[in-house]
């Protein structure tokens, strides 16, 4: 009942935000990792969807706490850096709410964070593990064809990247991108010196995780 409760309060909350836009946020989180890596990310993959996708997304990205009642003011949330994530029981309870209402995670591993995700997202899900996406799976293919998965912006440890997935009731609730920088890759290309088809590449990815989102 519960969770039918939180299902209903969600869908009640995006109908309210009908009438203005969207609004997608950052992920503030402790234990010393650089949440705030990428600044100019997500204001340019909103861009992005805006114009060519078909979205109408505010174009301030927010940023809210993990432990904040304000995370349900968001379909989805991006979390990125390099270093440590702590979760406390309360981050823990709330994330938890968040993703079984109908909210969605998208991790980004910027370089440094998979064991700490893994981690924390385990004491969220401790019956859950990761899963390994096909590249069948529509979020390759919705807006843009990704036939062999994700693309490969910047050189980690020398691994092709991965896609992985956990599903609460076959929905899936978060999507965590390793080995790739997808993040990176939407950043102005000054940023890294990332030729504009790298570039193109993660925005193009990044729209189809929109995609996904916003279709499911």
């Amino acid at each position: 009942m519960k969770r039918l409760l939180a299902s209903i309060a969600f869908i009640l909350l995006v109908f309210s935000l009908s009438a203005q836009p969207v609004r997608i946020a950052l992920l503030k989180y402790n234990g010393g990792g650089d949440w705030y890596a990428n600044p100019t990310s997500l204001p340019n993959l909103i861009e992005f969807c805006n114009k060519n996708i078909g979205t109408s997304i505010n174009p301030e990205p927010a940023t809210v706490d993990v432990g904040s009642r304000d995370i349900f003011n968001y379909p989805l949330i991006h979390l990125t850096g390099h270093g440590n994530i702590i979760f406390s029981d309360s981050d823990v309870q709330n994330l938890r709410k968040y993703l079984m209402a109908g909210g969605f995670l998208h991790i980004d591993d910027n370089y440094g964070i998979d064991q700490y995700v893994r981690r924390e997202m385990h004491k969220i899900f401790p019956d859950k593990d990761f899963v390994e996406l096909p590249f069948s799976h529509n979020i390759y293919h919705t807006a843009y064809q990704f036939d062999n998965g994700l693309p490969k912006i910047h050189e980690h440890d020398n691994q092709p990247p991965q896609g992985f997935g956990i599903f609460v009731n076959g929905r899936l609730v978060c999507f965590y991108t390793h080995e790739c920088d997808l993040g990176d890759g939407w950043e102005d290309t000054s940023v890294h010196n990332d030729p504009l088809e790298k570039h193109l590449e993660a925005l193009r990815m990044g729209a189809n995780i929109v995609s996904y989102v916003f279709s499911h």
